[in-house]
């Protein structure tokens, strides 16, 4: 005979409930039922409000955290979500610390699916962005001419905000349809252009659904250099490409830039897979600054960080790469270290344009094998009232799988 009290241990103390604007007249029975028994009631205000959670209901700290849900454990808790709670919702955050025994989940439809069918789009042909907490610039790597996007908001301020960003990157003319409150009986959609916004009194949630007009970035390696912040120190856009194409970035993996200057590398490595990420190291403070605006630029703050430092030294405690490139001060020392570092199957590249160098990536081709390139590049200019070819230094590149 099975012992109840192990069975109530076993039974899930947390429920993740999707709301929607119409509050409890949209909830399922088993929505009803969890919240009805639970003891403590967790959400936003304004889901609060909605299901009346009265002296239950406690606000989500700011910022935001998951300790309140964390310290209920064991105690019969709710936690509200808006629609889908694994959608850009607090399902996610909060699993990273629970067992799977611990919880269960009541859906409902999520903001997408909801602006989806408002707006008559096919959601798998859409791409979907959360950006209610994450700046406005995760847009830049995405958009394109014809590209559909649907994103969440901060607030109604925000959307004027998207609007002044889609056209200062030249997406004035696209289509910006503001939907505010899906779902329940304030639910609003009002229609526009980036360039003509002047939408007032928008009213959260909001979602924001962008029909795209304008020139995105190219999908190929080695973008225009004039798109970087720069103070000269940039692997020039052909032998970027060349470097891309060494490099061979594949989704999640972790690149070491070694001698970053611009972080132009860097920045094509995160643009060239999904999840891909990199650390830049500099050893001049003042390319720091132009490294972290590159990052800015292109959306990927939260996947490039640039730290200051010679290497190997600032490489100490630093999570392993996948890859490594090194763009500038090889040493002997360095490579020693990485090869003593890296674990098999990591990727190197490294480039170099000084006699020294030369010589350098040549003794460790022959002490370690690889691949050894040497690119010569020339570019018609002007030569008096003529043109002629101005030659760019050689490249030396040696790639090597540890």
């Amino acid at each position: 005979m099975s012992d109840p009290s192990t069975k109530d241990a076993a039974r899930p103390w947390l429920t993740l409930i999707g709301l929607g604007e119409n509050g409890l007249d949209g909830l399922t029975d088993a929505s009803r039922s969890a919240l009805a028994a639970a003891e403590i009631i967790i959400g936003g205000p304004r889901h609060l409000d909605l299901v009346d959670a009265g002296a239950r209901g406690h606000s989500w700290p700011r910022p935001f955290s998951t300790a309140p849900v964390l310290a209920a454990r064991g105690r019969a808790t709710v936690v509200l979500a808006s629609g889908d709670p694994f959608w850009h919702g607090a399902g996610g955050s909060l699993l990273r610390d629970l067992s799977r025994e611990e919880w269960t989940s009541h859906p409902a439809p999520s903001c997408f699916a909801l602006a989806a069918n408002a707006l008559g789009w096919r959601l798998e042909d859409t791409l979907c962005l959360g950006l209610h907490a994450a700046p406005l610039a995760r847009l830049r790597p995405i958009l394109a001419r014809g590209t559909r996007i649907l994103c969440t908001l901060r607030d109604g301020a925000a959307a004027a905000e998207l609007a002044g960003y889609l056209c200062d990157i030249g997406f004035a003319d696209s289509r910006l349809t503001v939907l505010e409150r899906l779902g329940g009986p304030k639910e609003r959609r009002r229609e526009t252009t980036a360039g003509a916004f002047d939408l007032g009194d928008v009213d959260a949630p909001v979602v924001a659904a962008i029909a795209a007009v304008g020139q995105g970035l190219p999908q190929a390696a080695g973008l225009p250099d004039d798109l970087f912040a720069s103070d000269g120190q940039i692997t020039k856009r052909p032998i970027r490409a060349l470097t891309l194409s060494a490099l061979a970035p594949r989704a999640d993996e972790h690149l070491w830039d070694i001698g970053g200057g611009s972080g132009s590398v860097s920045v094509e490595w995160c643009l060239a897979a999904r999840g891909a990420s990199a650390t830049t190291f500099e050893a001049r403070a003042d390319r720091l600054v132009n490294i972290r605006r590159n990052a800015d630029d292109f959306g990927l703050a939260h996947r490039l960080t640039a730290i200051e430092g010679r290497a190997p030294e600032v490489l100490q405690s630093q999570p392993l790469p996948d890859c490594v490139f090194i763009g500038g001060g090889g040493t002997q020392a360095l490579l020693d270290h990485l090869w003593q570092v890296l674990p098999q199957g990591t990727r190197i590249v490294a480039n170099g344009v000084t006699l020294e160098t030369e010589t350098l990536l040549m003794q460790a081709q022959a002490q370690w094998g690889g691949h050894l390139l040497k690119a010569e590049i020339a570019e018609a200019a002007p030569l008096g009232s003529m043109r002629g070819w101005e030659r760019a230094r050689p490249v030396i590149q040696w790639s090597v799988t540890r």
